[in-house]
């Protein structure tokens, strides 16, 4: 289990936001007063590799790149992703594009947009979001800032069908993400019995006890991230204390 650190763009600023309020009343947890430089170079000095960059919306792609060239290889990036700006990303310095939206086309799997990504850029250097909410007892694929329920059911059969076009998965439960209420304890549950490749999953998580239960229901199979609960966030909970957790 490692920790994954994230950096979340909005309007060019580093931002905690309740991420199901995008596209609507948005809800800030925290707008820091540092740059994304700042964040990087902090993730850089504790050796934290496999941590992500989310633009949310248009304006962040300066704020992105910044980041990119801080860390260079440390860090992953996603939001707005496509064809034409992935090696722009990728030569910037990540080590890895996230996708969701591209990929999920008004709802559906366009499967000749992933192939056309993996002839560009490489199965090895990508990442899929496959951030879901739960509905009628199904989990399902949420897209365009999370406003949007694809018609892509996460479960074992197509967890096994998307892990031979990626490298890893980047999880949100949607619903808690950054809400600070603990975290989705039934889709880590699922998550650990369904994935074979590397697995962050974001939503929730507030406490080291927390941590705990993580561990215990993931059996240290799933990478997490946490952000609005941590102190460099605005949260209660020690981002220092969190990473010396996950090292031992």
């Amino acid at each position: 289990m490692e920790f994954r650190p994230c950096i979340d763009l909005h309007d060019g600023k580093v931002k905690q936001i309740v991420g199901s309020t995008l596209g609507k009343q948005l809800v800030e947890n925290f707008v820091a007063t540092q740059d994304s430089t700042y964040f990087a170079q902090l993730f850089k000095e504790d050796g934290l590799k496999g941590g992500h960059i989310i633009m949310l919306g248009q304006g962040n792609e300066q704020a992105a790149i910044k980041a990119l060239q801080a860390y260079p290889g440390g860090l992953q990036v996603g939001g707005g992703i496509h064809l034409d700006n992935a090696n722009d990303y990728l030569e910037a310095g990540a080590s890895h594009i996230i996708v969701t939206s591209y990929i999920f086309y008004n709802g559906l799997l366009d499967m000749d947009r992933l192939q056309a990504l993996i002839d560009r850029v490489g199965k090895k250097r990508i990442v899929i979001d496959l951030s879901c909410r739960k509905c009628n007892d199904k989990w399902f694929v949420v897209t365009d800032k999370w406003t949007k329920i694809s018609n892509f059911e996460v479960n074992a059969e197509s967890i096994r069908q998307m892990e031979n076009y990626c490298d890893e998965f980047l999880i949100h439960a949607v619903d808690v993400e950054g809400k600070r209420s603990g975290m989705q304890e039934e889709l880590v549950h699922h998550l650990t019995q369904w994935v074979s490749i590397p697995t962050t999953y974001a939503g929730g998580v507030r406490s080291l006890e927390d941590l705990d239960k993580f561990k215990e229901i993931s059996g240290g199979k799933l990478h997490v991230t946490i952000g609005s609960a941590l102190d460099i966030f605005g949260g209660d909970l020690s981002y220092k204390e969190v990473v010396q957790y996950c090292r031992r």
